[in-house]
């Protein structure tokens, strides 16, 4: 008798979207804010994940596809981030890191010529920002040169870059800091006069502009995050994105395991001469699915990672206003304790989707960062310090500092230092409502001891 004989036949495409209704409907009960803000006993984060339906249904869809590796989601998700930015090229990864350590070393292929860096170059940074823009420099025997930033847009003082050049520079390595552009037009000059490549590193910036333009394509190449603090999530996740064809020839072969094929994942033959070739000392006809042209790595995301960026990409727009919108609510609300912080100051020129809100405390303030830190936080309102501080104080560099080599200081890193030692800041994420700004500039405020003033 046929096993299959008085079973009903089950269509798969019905059985899916039953499946991703009951998601939707998950998503409602379960994960569907609907509590109030309760003043002191809600915690205000300084970031974190904003999010609907959409992302879960996305996620199950992935799932239930089972490709988990690189796939449909991802190629749509590069697409759809070079159409918003206006790139040519995007190469999804799995961690902001990744886009880091990956775009550097694509400075490093031979297919560069005399323009590659090798071992002993330079690379202009700064040292007030996040480790992982330095680390891959330092791995790589690079050696980074830090200049001093501009206490007023937390950037670059760009009047610095002619004295850090030198013979051996190659590359500057900046990024946006809290989503404030650094000023493009002096660094891109800069790079320009002396053949120096840019990379931005623009995971704290997606969706920033400087006159009228994203950041993230100004530079050679640029790199975003994807971590949930960021402008958009994947949980884990960042992207590596160029216009120029034979970088992102480089990216994708580094992000790839270093191979020479270009053939998408699942696919072979594309070129139809898998065994047409003759590479390095191979043998000729050796399989190009496995002829690796450079020392690379596996640094894909996977596409249940993409499925959630495709529908998060679709909210960037009204994140990023959000975003201003929330940081706006600070800098006004803010503006009677002004004798006590500096705060930060908009790039002439740009349009900031911020991070984080930054305040600097005034020598005479009447108080450490230490106690209005302290203070804040026991109030349920997350601080955080502009990460590393100054990254050449921390024991990463304890060795190098010791035996005085590996890294370049020009100038005294004076206003880094500031920054390392009374800077803080708080959130301005799409999650904050105008209730828990407020409440973050009446805490600010009282602390300062003084009332705000109501209309």
């Amino acid at each position: 008798m046929d096993g299959q004989a008085g079973k009903s036949f089950v269509n798969p495409d019905k059985l899916k979207q039953e499946i991703l209704s009951k998601v939707e409907e998950y998503y409602r009960l379960v994960h569907q804010g609907s509590s109030s803000f309760v003043a002191g006993t809600t915690k205000i984060g300084y970031a974190g994940r904003v999010y609907d339906e959409r992302e879960m249904i996305n996620l199950v869809d992935a799932a239930l596809e089972f490709w988990l590796t690189y796939g449909r989601f991802s190629k749509e998700f590069e697409k759809k981030f070079c159409d918003f930015l206006g790139v040519r090229f995007c190469n999804l990864v799995n961690s902001g890191s990744s886009a880091n350590l990956l775009a550097f070393m694509s400075l490093t292929s031979d297919d560069l010529g005399d323009r590659k860096v090798q071992r002993g170059d330079e690379v202009i940074t700064v040292a007030a920002g996040f480790p992982t823009t330095v680390a891959p420099i330092v791995q790589y025997g690079a050696v980074p040169v830090f200049v001093d930033v501009d206490l007023q847009t937390l950037n670059v003082d760009v009047t610095m870059l002619e004295l850090a050049r030198s013979t051996k520079t190659k590359a500057v390595v900046l990024a946006h800091t809290l989503g404030n552009p650094f000023n493009v037009d002096a660094v891109q000059q800069f790079c320009r006069t002396h053949g120096i490549w840019l990379i931005e590193d623009n995971c704290d910036a997606l969706g920033s502009s400087y006159r009228g333009r994203y950041t993230g394509t100004f530079g050679d190449i640029a790199t975003s995050s994807f971590y949930p603090p960021h402008h958009i999530t994947m949980g884990e996740g960042g992207a590596v994105y160029t216009s120029d064809k034979d970088l992102a020839r480089i990216i994708e072969s580094m992000r790839d395991w270093g191979r020479d094929c270009w053939c998408p994942s699942g696919k072979d033959n594309t070129c139809g001469k898998r065994f047409e070739h003759q590479l390095g000392e191979l043998p000729f006809g050796y399989d190009h699915k496995y002829t690796y042209s450079h020392f690379g790595y596996n640094l894909k995301a996977s596409d249940l990672q993409a499925a959630v960026g495709c529908a998060q990409l679709d909210k960037l727009k009204l994140f990023c206003d959000l975003r201003k919108r929330n940081y706006c609510l600070l800098r006004e609300g803010l503006q009677p304790v002004e004798d006590r912080f500096v705060f930060v100051e908009p790039t002439p020129g740009s349009d900031p989707a911020w991070f984080g809100f930054l305040m600097i405390i005034r020598k005479d303030a009447g108080f450490s960062r230490k106690e209005i830190v302290d203070y804040l936080e026991s109030r349920l309102i997350q601080t955080r310090m502009l990460f590393a501080g100054n990254i050449i104080k921390h024991p990463c560099f304890d060795a190098m500092r010791k035996e005085q080599r590996g890294y370049r200081v020009v100038g005294e890193l004076v206003n880094t230092n500031r920054l390392m030692e009374e800077a803080f800041w708080v959130g301005v994420y799409p999650g904050m409502t105008n209730e828990t700004a407020e409440f973050v500039v009446d805490e600010i405020t009282r602390f300062c001891g003084g009332a705000r003033s109501r209309d």
